[in-house]
């Protein structure tokens, strides 16, 4: 019997070259590649000015179209609006699943709504500083600091931590509690029990930005023990969590 292998998503990979590194462009397609079949590739900027030549460089090694533009006028960004009009264009052409909007601009928070009203799916892609608008506004917001290669490690060094390189990127375990505990919150259970499968899912749909990398993990459930602040039951491999909870004796 013949078996119909599934379609993967196609997606519109749209880049605002004025406001991201082409630094970032090689972990941008690694992610993308995990993401879908991304056959639209289109980079938007003046690529021929000298600030955003390094954009015009990678153009072949990911088979990017180039969108040039010019600023028509003084506060006028016309490759922004030429993003948004092909942006909208492919949308109703029908034959795109998704988009990848990269850019730590918060101009786009408007079309990643639209765009996911209609029914696309919008990955958002930026550096950590992009507003917090931009990326609540995607499925899924992913930062680019995270898709840079990882540093070689080497042995450790009579330095305190606070001095390491890369030590304040990191966000402590801590940081993560109020997170976990509201997606405990919306998960319906009786005995406060809640797998931790459903748990990565919830978090992804409520904090598109959320990211286990930002917190040094690899494995949600790493992260989780790491906080101190819940139950873990493992059985046969399965994993459930819950609040722990603070007996009246500790509470006084």
């Amino acid at each position: 019997m013949k078996v119909e292998q599934q379609r993967s998503s196609r997606l519109a990979v749209l880049i605002d070259a004025e406001n991201v590194s082409p630094r970032f462009a090689d972990g941008i397609f690694k992610k993308i590649a995990q993401l879908g079949d991304a056959p639209v590739r289109l980079v938007y900027g003046n690529l021929s000015s000298s600030s955003l030549k390094g954009w015009a460089e990678v153009l072949p090694d990911h088979s990017l179209e180039r969108r040039d533009q010019t600023r028509s006028a003084k506060g006028k960004n016309s490759a922004d609006m030429a993003l948004v009009i092909d942006a909208m264009d492919l949308l109703h052409d029908g034959r795109i699943d998704g988009f990848c909007l990269v850019s730590s601009d918060s101009d786009f928070t408007c079309l990643a709504a639209r765009l996911r009203r209609e029914g696309a799916n919008v990955y958002g892609f930026g550096e950590k500083k992009t507003p917090d608008c931009f990326q609540r506004a995607c499925d899924r917001f992913i930062s680019l600091e995270n898709l840079l290669p990882k540093k070689p490690e080497f042995a450790p060094i009579a330095v305190p931590p606070s001095n390491l390189p890369n030590s304040k990127i990191l966000k402590p375990p801590g940081a993560a509690i109020p997170i976990l505990k509201k997606v405990l919150s919306q998960i319906k259970s009786e005995d406060g029990w809640a797998p931790l499968g459903l748990v990565g899912q919830q978090i992804s749909k409520l904090f598109s930005d959320f990211d286990l990398r930002s917190y040094g993990f690899g494995k949600l459930s790493n992260l989780v023990r790491k906080t101190g602040a819940f139950e873990i039951d493992e059985t046969n491999g399965a994993i459930r969590i819950r609040a722990r909870r603070v007996s009246k004796t500790a509470a006084r």
